[in-house]
């Protein structure tokens, strides 16, 4: 009876899932956090940053023992290339050391401060970026010398900033005349010749319709001129309160001109002159009426005309337009168009920024190369630059072209990169190709089943292929781009060292998303000391911008995601419907509804994912993300909290009324409708269940802070329990990255801890100096999104008028 007892109990608990989570102590937080570090340079032979400093010469980066090596390859015999150390480290760490203004030795031979070189004026010197500056060093003595710092560039008036009548002069071709603007006008003068001696060429700038120098453009012949006079639209301001500044007790003011979706925009209006004969043509607007933003003339070589690029407001057309320089008489020679939207960005190339406009004039415009999703894929079409017909479609199927590298109008080839043209592989991974102009002889430069990223001479004549997987150390080899020969194997990496330390490779994983036939994918990430014998509970990393695509699928040492999950659980980032990089269709779900995220797709991936792994608890689903994905993450809680139980939101655009104008209006459409409303988590708090982190950084630039507190006025009206957490004198990234993102990261952990184990955090007050409190900056990589969005976001804040 006893033995049966006994083995019933074992059964028991054989079902119930065997092993019980242990205690989550300050030590797990700080070996969690120490990952890193311990990974960082675990992996050797990881070879990046390729930069070649001539047609035949490269240097780039390897990860070795202790930090990276630096090595030169040169091919200038390419039946026969070599590679060898590029410089002495150990030297060039010194030399840098003793030009360095701070006086520290901030610099060692494995840890240079810079990630790519190039060599300059035929192998003298070395080039590179360091702490912030440019610098050169000499090879034979080993000096160092920050360059010289240009004097600054005229930037533009900010996001949104309104007409900037820029007192810019632009040189004729010929260079005898100057154009310029004065008294909100367009003026020529002769080189040489003083201002008085400028002549008028326009009388109908005002101050409140000024003329603008930085769209000034001579023709090739001097001939003539282009400008744009631009009627402002509405300057609505962001305002701040800086609570805490670093240099005076007392709070700070501050401003800036944010515009936002449904705003009156500037009014660009392409005028055209003839400088000979002093005469002005303003451009009909009948083939623009109502732009978003106009690109700036481009002329023709010829001097026949210019051409600009005509977006649409509501982004659902796409024009390029020439301009007749004999009478100013504007012709459409491309018109795309689209039901829904037209992604306006240029095509990148890259996952996370996936832009869909491509245009290269072949022959002054004789011939067009074009992006289109006309067909439902993204693919290249060939125009007849003079008539504006289509010649042929370049390249079809379904695939995506992700960005063009090289259009060559001698040979007639195009290079470009594509995800999804072999079925066999992730159609995320990015693989490179070359095909004629008239779509025949598509050629393959990339082969293994990998992400591929590729660096081309300057010449086009060689480049390097690297590529990699999350579950596969880099490969990167030199080759010839006529045939795609490999001539020389440069690094391949080396994982064992790493695996050593207990670290677990992401696990890609594929299901079926909402219509029961698209493959949806996703990664998985276990703790170190994984246990098929307990049932962990899951924490989904979101991020459903439309922009891009998000899922990892290169090589990196660490994510971050495999911190969180040291704590106890399994985390996974999944890109489901609505996100870029796959077929139309794919991305027309995120049209007018921002709300939906994917989430169809993510669930169904989860419950198939745990269909195949009894340890994958999704009776306990937390979710965190920031941004574009803070809106999702509460989101997840509003509108499907029968799966979602935990959420922490990190600078959420909750309304997409309140966020910047280019983003929103791209997905969600103008004139401003109901859509806006029916996504948005401040008009749906009150659905709120689950439990619920905010944090808002006070001086969030990128996303209105007011977004976050109108969740939380609509939260308290609807008298629900949320937890909150400001950050003060942060920007977006606060909490997330930099030196609060250790703080940010540790409240995170706490709240999933708590809510999702069911446990304590450790009680930090009382630990505050103990070992494995939390550090008062965050390790290097240790950021709570893994990769930075930083540089991304930034480049998305452009002066209006500028594709």
């Amino acid at each position: 009876m006893l033995r049966r007892i006994v083995l019933l109990l074992a059964g028991a608990l054989a079902v119930s899932g065997r092993v019980s989570a242990q205690p989550v102590t300050a030590a797990d937080y700080a070996r969690a956090r120490s990952l890193a570090d311990t990974y960082a340079n675990a992996a050797t032979g990881a070879a990046e940053s390729f930069r070649w400093s001539t047609a035949s010469q490269l240097i780039y980066r390897k990860s070795v023992p202790g930090g990276h090596q630096f090595v030169l390859v040169d091919a200038s015999t390419p039946a026969a290339p070599v590679k060898r150390s590029a410089f002495d480290q150990q030297r060039l760490a010194a030399a840098l050391n003793a030009a360095d203004s701070t006086g520290e030795p901030r610099a060692s031979a494995l840890a240079l401060p810079f990630t790519s070189a190039a060599l300059a004026d035929g192998g003298v010197r070395v080039v590179f970026n360091a702490w912030g500056s440019d610098w050169s060093c000499t090879l034979s003595d080993y000096r160092c010398a920050k360059a010289a710092v240009p004097s600054a560039a005229r930037g533009g008036g900010g996001f949104g900033a309104g007409a900037q009548p820029v007192s810019r002069e632009v040189r004729s071709p010929d260079g005898k005349r100057i154009a310029y603007i004065a008294n909100y006008n367009v003026y020529v003068r002769p080189v040489g010749g003083a201002t008085s001696a400028g002549v008028a060429l326009s009388i109908d700038g005002s101050e409140g319709n000024p003329f603008t120098g930085q769209s000034l453009a001579w023709s090739p012949n001097s001939r003539h001129l282009a400008a744009y006079r631009v009627k402002p639209g509405y300057r609505r301001v962001v305002r701040y309160i800086e609570s805490s500044p670093a240099d005076q007790v007392q709070p700070k003011y501050m401003e800036r001109v944010y515009t936002k979706p449904g705003d009156l925009l500037d009014l660009q209006q392409p005028a055209l002159f003839d400088a000979d004969a002093r005469t002005q043509v303003n451009v009909n607007p009948l083939l623009f009426p109502d732009p978003y933003s106009l690109s700036q003339p481009q002329w023709r070589r010829d001097g026949r005309g210019y051409t600009f690029e005509y977006n649409e407001r509501g982004h659902q057309r796409y024009r390029v337009i020439e301009v007749n320089a004999e009478n100013g008489t504007p012709r459409v020679l491309i018109d795309e168009q689209s039901k829904t939207f037209i992604d306006y960005r240029r095509a990148a190339g890259t996952l996370a920024d996936g832009g869909r406009v491509f245009r290269a004039d072949v022959n002054d415009g004789n011939e067009i190369v074009w992006l289109s999703e006309r067909d439902g894929w993204a693919h290249l079409y060939l125009y007849d630059g003079r008539s504006g017909a289509v010649k042929n479609q370049i390249t079809k199927g379904e695939f995506v072209v992700r960005a063009v590298q090289r259009v060559d109008s001698v040979a007639r080839t195009i290079t470009f990169s594509a995800g999804g043209m072999d079925k066999a592989q992730d159609p995320y991974f990015a693989h490179y190709y070359r095909v004629n102009f008239d779509g025949t002889g598509l050629t393959p430069l990339t082969d293994a089943p990998a992400d591929h990223a590729v660096t081309f001479s300057p010449d086009g004549a060689l480049y390097v292929d690297s590529w990699s997987r999350v579950d596969m150390a880099p490969v990167a080899q030199l080759r010839r781009s006529s045939d795609g020969h490999v001539l020389l194997d440069l690094e391949r990496g080396d994982l064992a060292a790493l695996r050593a330390t207990g670290w677990r490779a992401p696990e890609p994983f594929v299901s079926k998303g909402r219509d029961g036939t698209t493959d949806i994918y996703g990664v998985v990430v276990r703790p170190v000391r994984f246990d098929t014998r307990r049932k962990y509970p899951v924490i989904e990393y979101i991020y459903a911008g439309p922009h891009g695509s998000f899922v990892p699928k290169n090589f990196a040492p660490h994510y971050n995601m495999q911190s969180i999950a040291d704590l106890g659980f399994i985390v996974v980032q999944i890109d489901g419907m609505g996100t870029a990089n796959r077929s139309r269709a794919f991305h027309d779900i995120a049209w007018k509804n921002l709300g939906d995220a994917g989430f169809p797709d993510r669930i169904r991936w989860h419950k198939a994912f745990a269909a195949k792994n009894p340890w994958y608890d999704i009776s306990r689903v937390g979710i965190f993300g920031g941004s574009a994905g803070g809106q999702n993450a509460m989101g997840a809680l509003l509108f499907h909290p029968e799966f979602y139980k935990v959420a922490v939101s990190f600078a959420g655009c909750h309304d997409n009324r309140m966020d910047k104008i280019w983003w929103n209006e791209q997905w969600m459409g103008y004139p401003i409708g109901p859509e806006y409303a029916a996504s948005s988590n401040v008009v749906n708090a009150h659905k709120l269940q689950g439990e619920l982190l905010l944090v808002v950084p006070e001086l969030d630039t990128n996303v209105d802070p007011a977004s976050t507190m109108q969740v939380v006025n609509a939260l308290i009206k609807a008298d629900k329990s949320f937890d909150m957490l400001v950050m003060p004198g942060e920007d977006h990234g606060g909490g997330r990255r930099g030196p609060s993102a250790a703080y940010g990261d540790r409240k995170m952990w706490d709240f999933f801890v708590r809510h999702l184990l069911d446990q304590k955090p450790p009680t930090w007050n009382a630990l505050a100096d103990a070992p494995g409190a939390t550090p008062k900056t965050a390790a290097p990589g240790d950021a709570a999104f893994g990769p930075s969005w930083d540089a991304l976001e930034a480049s998305w804040f452009r002066p209006q008028g500028t594709p």
